[in-house]
């Protein structure tokens, strides 16, 4: 199983940014998929997730600002980060939710700064 995270960088106050996560190694089409963040010196904390229905479920911090979809044929989940905040910075990892319990990508790092 491999989620390979891509998409973080510097952006500034009020930017955007579009996380992608492919995975391989799993059925994807039937994966809980979503994304966690782990800002400096703080615990990781959920953002979003999709079911394979394609319903979504956010974040308090993230509702209105973020949006989770997915791409089955492609095997890959997407976070479109918009008014993004400083508060934002942090590594952002995917996960899928397996029956086994949650497996995880490498992480992307989003830095929100002027």
């Amino acid at each position: 199983v491999q989620l390979q995270a891509s998409g973080g960088g510097l952006v500034q106050p009020g930017g955007s940014l579009r996380l992608s996560c492919a995975a391989s190694g799993i059925i994807f089409s039937s994966s809980i998929m979503g994304w966690y963040r782990q800002a400096p010196g703080k615990e990781r904390e959920w953002v979003a997730s999709i079911s394979s229905g394609r319903r979504m479920n956010y974040a308090d911090s993230a509702k209105g600002r973020f949006t989770i979809s997915r791409d089955n044929a492609k095997n890959t989940v997407y976070l479109q980060m918009n008014s993004l905040k400083p508060d934002d910075t942090a590594v952002y990892y995917c996960f899928a939710r397996l029956s086994g319990g949650n497996v995880w990508g490498q992480g992307t790092l989003v830095t929100v700064s002027s």
